[in-house]
């Protein structure tokens, strides 16, 4: 094959992100802080959005939070609140905060290795290691797949064991017609300033049971009784503490992991175009799959529903070589990529974990080890142009 010219304009620069950040959201943000004497704290601007979110997701109930981190402390907070403690099956590839929230909250993890066609839990591996103590699955959907399935979903309904969905990179994706982060019984999101909707830093939670509803808006607000929107709740805390200033009543030990109203003002903003983006998104990742050279490269990914937070780049086999080559080529070409997919790969290779399950743990794991050292992330975002897509896929194949 003839050298690829990895210099081609087409190619550079090519960051993860770009134009994430529109006039119009600015000149949402701008509006508000022009009114006379604006709320800028939590107010009318956070309450539109989780409304038109929920609206957009398919749930009765959000809570905005600071970022996805946050959402997911909140969550395994109220589950622990909720169920009591136990243990919660969780991925080895996701991000650190969805395994730091259920060490955080007193849960012991439990962990299974990838689905290598959706890089989420291996429905098998999960099913196997459910038990008495299993308090909820806390599953990822990866890098804008959908990591659910009809007998997963089946089974836990059977044994009555909650779902949690972090769907952080996965604003938009599908499953059999319904958006994840609707099936389980709370769904995690970030708005951080790469992800497909963006509120600079930002966060959320969405549920359709009202209770926890109730609880994660008290949770967010140091625990305060004054944040639940159940009047029958709140009366309830009055009439058992009449000592307390109803104002001021702290049923929890919670946290201040509230948003802004500019946060808000810029996510409803960008919620009016997601589903534009995401559909420009998902024609990205069909191209660049389509064009890999399947010999080399992972291209038998589950892309039905995706949503596409990246291009997906996996070699077919452990080939040390051509790893290196690949990374001295994008670099070469400013094309930024991440090694590892999701969260930098196996998080049981780091620090926090080794410490808690031993130095050699990981290696229990030959998928997600797999990815750990062969996978990466490229960049997808509405904007990139199909020749740009093409070059990429050329210059891959001829290394």
């Amino acid at each position: 094959m003839d050298a690829v010219d990895i210099s081609s304009p087409a190619l550079a620069p090519w960051p993860l992100m770009r134009n994430n950040f529109a006039p119009a959201d600015l000149a949402a943000a701008v509006a508000l802080l022009e009114q006379d004497d604006p709320v800028l704290t939590q107010a009318s601007q956070v309450r539109a959005f989780e409304r038109e979110w929920s609206e957009w997701l398919g749930v009765r109930h959000s809570v905005f939070v600071n970022s996805g981190s946050s959402a997911n402390l909140l969550t395994l907070a109220a589950l622990r609140e909720t169920y009591g403690p136990g243990e919660v099956i969780v991925p080895t590839l996701t991000w650190v905060s969805d395994i730091a929230a259920v060490i955080q909250n007193g849960f012991e993890p439990v962990f299974v290795d990838v689905d290598r066609r959706t890089l989420g839990m291996d429905n098998d591996e999960v099913i196997g290691k459910l038990s008495a103590n299993t308090r909820a699955v806390f599953i990822t959907h990866v890098l804008g797949y959908n990591a659910l399935t009809a007998r997963l979903l089946d089974e836990l309904a059977r044994r009555q064991i909650p779902l949690l969905e972090d769907c952080c990179e996965s604003h938009g994706a599908a499953f059999h017609g319904f958006r994840v982060g609707t099936l389980g019984l709370m769904s995690n999101f970030s708005f951080y300033y790469a992800h497909h909707l963006t509120t600079i830093e930002g966060g959320m939670i969405s549920t359709n049971d009202g209770r926890l509803y109730q609880l994660l808006r008290m949770l967010r607000s140091h625990g305060m009784v004054r944040e639940a929107t159940d009047d029958d709740l709140k009366q309830s805390y009055h009439d058992e503490f009449p000592d307390l200033n109803p104002e001021f009543i702290f049923a929890l030990p919670a946290y201040n992991v509230r948003s802004t109203e500019l946060n808000a003002a810029i996510g409803r903003s960008q919620l009016k175009r997601l589903d534009a983006g995401n559909a420009e998104r998902a024609e990205n990742l069909a191209a660049f799959l389509a064009h890999l050279d399947p010999e080399k490269y992972q291209t038998d990914f589950a892309v039905e529903g995706s949503s596409s937070y990246a291009l997906t780049l996996v070699l077919r086999e452990p080939d040390e070589r051509l790893c290196q080559r690949v990374m001295s080529a994008l670099r070469a070409a400013r094309v930024e990529f991440r090694r590892g997919l999701s969260g930098g790969g196996n998080q049981l290779r780091q620090p926090y974990l080794r410490r808690r399950f031993g130095s050699d743990a990981w290696a229990n794991y030959p998928r997600v080890e797999h990815l750990h050292f062969y996978g990466f992330y490229i960049g997808n975002y509405p904007g990139l142009h199909r020749e740009q897509i093409l070059a990429l896929c050329e210059m891959l194949n001829g290394l």
